[in-house]
């Protein structure tokens, strides 16, 4: 059994438990908000017993084994070191950390403390994410992949008419490349390695965050062209492109609908199958990995982790996005 301590008390972190609900050895003890009442509301909600105002105090609880972080970006690495020098295990949403340096940080810190520390990016445990990666040997050369993710933020319209909520403020590590790009940047990573080279065009709002951007990598002997937003919306598909053929993906963050087009003619419908709550397949992963006293995924790796903050790093350096980082 891995007991969790939640930080966060948002619709992420119902997600989160909603899913746990339905695996073994999934329980949820502890809640840490920065209100008492937000922290018992929750905790009533979820029947959860024992409640914190204070993250020290609840990393030195001995009534977990493990903490979920979902709090904004620029909190994450603080947290993150806190609780792992409490020998506590850690499932810190992405981003994991606002920058390189930060990453690279809590790396250190989950390695000194053996412990576990993975980044809750769910798209590379799906089932239909492993679909993808089966099949792109059929599709021959990989040349080109075209990864888009365009959602309109819930918080847009409120920006609009001047309030600023965290998801719009620099001071929390949020914004389009932050918090969408990066799903297309795990894809991209996960399934063709680390580029040779990055190019990043973004759109900044008022707030010095960015409202939408494309990244273009360039692999050895492909390009990469991703395009993401939290001010539109897109029902255009994500696309890898072969020498023999294209995989055309519906969803690429939920791990939608796959479809196989080979250039004989030959269509087929590769998709499967997966759980209504996908945040399953990632917490599954965790507490597999947290009961063998593991201290890595091999799935999301650190070396996969350092990889994507470091085109994240260069992506906000050419498009002028800074944070209160380290």
């Amino acid at each position: 059994m891995i007991r969790f301590g939640i930080i966060g008390t948002n619709v992420i972190t119902d997600s989160f438990i909603e899913a746990g609900k339905n695996l073994e050895n999934f329980k949820v003890t502890a809640v840490c908000s920065r209100t008492e009442e937000r922290a018992l509301t929750f905790a009533k909600k979820h029947k959860i017993t024992h409640t914190f105002t204070d993250m020290g105090e609840m990393a030195a609880s001995k009534e977990i084994d493990a903490v979920y972080i979902a709090s904004p970006n620029s909190l994450h690495c603080s947290q993150a070191i806190e609780i792992m020098k409490a020998g506590k295990h850690v499932l810190c949403e992405k981003s994991m950390g606002a920058s390189l340096a930060e990453v690279e940080e809590m790396i250190k810190t989950a390695q000194e403390n053996k412990v576990l520390l993975m980044e809750a990016m769910k798209t590379t445990f799906l089932p239909n994410f492993k679909v993808i990666e089966e099949n792109i040997p059929r599709i021959g050369k990989v040349r080109k992949f075209y990864g888009n993710y365009c959602q309109y933020s819930s918080r847009y319209d409120k920006f609009k008419n001047g309030e600023i909520l965290n998801a719009f403020n620099p001071k929390f590590g949020g914004g389009a490349l932050m918090d969408i790009g990066i799903y297309l940047v795990y894809a991209d990573l996960k399934l063709f390695g680390k580029p040779e080279e990055v190019k990043c065009i973004s759109s900044i709002l008022s707030s010095g965050i960015d409202g939408e951007g494309s990244i273009i990598l360039k692999h050895k002997s492909s390009t990469s062209i991703l395009s993401y937003s939290k001010v539109t919306d897109s029902d255009t598909p994500s696309e890898i492109q072969g020498e023999l053929g294209n995989i055309i993906i519906g969803d690429i963050s939920r791990g939608g609908s796959v479809q196989l087009v080979l250039r004989d003619g030959t269509t087929e419908n590769l998709t499967i199958g997966q759980a209504e709550n996908i945040l399953c397949y990632e917490i599954g992963e965790f507490i597999s990995l947290a009961m063998k006293g593991k201290k890595e995924s091999k799935i999301n790796s650190h070396r996969l982790a350092l990889k994507v903050a470091g085109v994240l790093e260069e992506a906000k350096k050419q498009s002028g996005i800074t944070f209160n980082e380290k």
